[in-house]
């Protein structure tokens, strides 16, 4: 693979990630709006939750993509400490936005 090649590849990885940020700053504005126009923080927390969620999925898509440049073990354990902690980071936003989600719930039902 040549030199072109691996700097194309991250070229994608990066605006992949880019356009994960640029999700991520979108729903924390969306949250930012909707907690100043309804003083609803769960609402405006589980908002947050789901943006972080989505900008992780965009995150692991480019990491994946920057794997084809992977050539030492100390890049592919960097790779697998990368993987380990966005999927740990993803599964606990998921776990924070059902628990907001049932306290949201609660409120209604109340």
């Amino acid at each position: 693979m040549s030199l072109t090649d691996l700097l194309h590849f991250t070229l994608w990885a990066s605006c992949i990630e880019f356009v994960g940020a640029l999700l991520l700053v979108g729903y924390v504005l969306g949250a930012l709006f909707l907690l100043l126009r309804t003083r609803n923080i769960l609402h405006a927390q589980r908002l947050v939750a789901d943006g972080a969620i989505a900008c992780l999925s965009f995150k692991l898509a480019g990491t994946l993509l920057k794997t084809i440049e992977l050539r030492t073990w100390q890049q592919i354990l960097m790779l697998c400490a990368i993987l380990a902690l966005r999927t740990i980071l993803k599964r606990f936003f998921v776990w924070e936005r059902m628990r907001l989600q049932r306290l949201q719930d609660q409120e209604k039902h109340a």
